[in-house]
């Protein structure tokens, strides 16, 4: 069993809750960080390389970057947990027939939604809030990574699968690679080969494709310990139900995500009148900053999410209590850092991207307004992935919908006809620190249900 040393699923049940949080959750924050340098690098090539403007087209494709994401999520996330909490049940067998079925999902997702994206590419901008001036960059973007999806989709399916089965060094290697070959190849396509923005997004789908390579090899060889079997089962009615029913929160919270930035693009172009385009491209800097930290997080509730759904299918409620406590402290470290960080330099941060003094002006207000309620983002994140990798899917589903779509959305009507563009910072603020104690409440009132109930069982 040629498994990542002391990182076997068994361990998850018996070693300690930091030292096992050290094994699974650094190689996903080493992956997770080395994604969102690439973003921000792939971001400040295209803003130095080809013009402030293609900074805004990007901006432009976030929506739909973010639905790419949400059909994909919908499939890993789920399969993830559910393979987890099988391997804490001992099945090794359903384990197994968990990556068949989102092997097969992944495949199916990426051709129907990848295909009839392209057929409708520039409606779908322009409905996302491309002008004349942006779309070229964004189709030209959007067309090479739709044509990928299906690299995109394997991927990022099986790598989350190999870290929830006991992989977690493997599937940082993959996320490395993918990012390596990336950096390497965007400069070389965007400034040697003179292909702009369409060159950024073919480097993205061959580093992708790298890392797909590398993921479909560990799954087929027989030394993994979770592996492709031919007589297992590969379309599941039940395995998809759950894959669909706990993955939803995730893909739902990327579709609110979609929602959104279309309402933060629509009043950005509404209220920052003749520099509309360019305060879109502003909180594309904004975005990319913001990913980086909470992708940090994210790379810790990866690590978390084996170990809660292991403890959570083997009836161990104190070691779930405690990896939740110790994730809910780092997270809170990480985005306080970014806090800090944004608030002290952020000129610097936004002359990364770009040499435009307006566009580093906007930004830098943007910055300012938006990271004060930052440190509060990451207990909230892990509050929202906790419910999730338990088997809870429908609060955290609720916790992701009342963030974004009953607070932020009201918001950004509301405080930005007063504030203008900077009420769509302050929206975006407020509805951060609304969602923080919600989830806090959620969590208190949860916690002190299921440990009634243990206690009942325990007597």
């Amino acid at each position: 069993m040629n498994q990542d040393k002391a990182t076997s699923p068994e361990s998850l049940g018996t070693q300690s809750i930091s030292k096992l949080l050290v094994q699974y959750s650094v190689p996903a924050i080493i992956a997770s960080v080395a994604t969102s340098l690439y973003n921000i690098v792939d971001s400040i090539f295209i803003g130095r390389g080809v013009g402030a403007m293609a900074i805004a087209g990007l901006a432009i494709t976030f929506p739909l970057m973010n639905l790419v994401i949400a059909f994909c999520t919908l499939i890993a996330v789920g399969g993830a947990t559910i393979s987890s909490i099988f391997l804490g049940q001992k099945n090794i067998s359903r384990a197994t027939d968990v990556v068949n079925n989102v092997t097969v999902l992944c495949i199916i997702h990426s051709v129907v939604f990848g295909g009839l994206t392209l057929l409708f590419l520039d409606p779908i901008l322009y409905f996302f809030g491309a002008t004349e001036e942006t779309i070229p960059y964004a189709r030209e973007f959007m067309r090479v990574i739709l044509y990928g999806t299906p690299i995109s989709y394997i991927f990022i399916g099986l790598n989350n699968l190999m870290r929830a089965t006991g992989y977690p060094k493997k599937a940082m290697i993959s996320a490395l690679m993918s990012v390596g070959v990336n950096v390497i190849l965007a400069p070389i396509f965007i400034f040697t080969l003179k292909w702009g923005i369409k060159g950024a997004a073919i480097a993205t789908i061959c580093g992708q494709l790298a890392a797909c390579i590398w993921v479909m090899y560990h799954f087929a060889s027989k030394s993994s310990y979770i592996h492709f079997k031919r007589n297992n089962r590969w379309f599941t009615r039940s395995i998809i139900q759950r894959i669909y029913a706990i993955g939803l929160s995730p893909f739902l919270m990327n579709v609110c995500a979609c929602i959104v930035v279309i309402f933060i693009n629509k009043a950005l172009l509404d209220y920052g009148a003749s520099a509309g385009n360019l305060a879109v491209g502003a909180y594309g800097i904004i975005n990319r900053t913001t990913m980086f930290f909470v992708m940090i997080v994210f790379g810790v509730t990866q690590g978390m999410q084996p170990i809660l759904g292991f403890n959570y299918g083997a009836n161990q409620w104190n070691r779930v209590k405690s990896t939740l406590r110790i994730g809910i402290w780092i997270g809170v470290a990480i985005t306080t850092a970014g806090f800090a960080i944004t608030e002290l330099m952020p000129n610097t941060v936004s002359q990364l991207f770009t040499t435009d003094s307006t566009l580093i002006e906007i930004a830098r207000r943007g910055f300012r307004i938006y990271f004060v309620g930052f440190p509060l983002v990451g207990c909230q994140i892990v509050i929202q992935n906790f419910f999730q990798s338990v088997g809870k899917p429908k609060l955290s589903i609720f916790l992701s919908l009342t963030r974004q779509l009953l607070f932020l959305i009201p918001l950004l009507i509301i405080i930005p006809r007063y504030f203008g563009v900077d009420g769509v910072w302050a929206s975006m603020t407020a509805s951060d620190i609304m969602a923080f104690f919600l989830a806090m409440f959620t969590l208190f009132y949860q916690l002190r249900k299921q440990n009634k109930l243990m206690a009942s069982v325990s007597a």
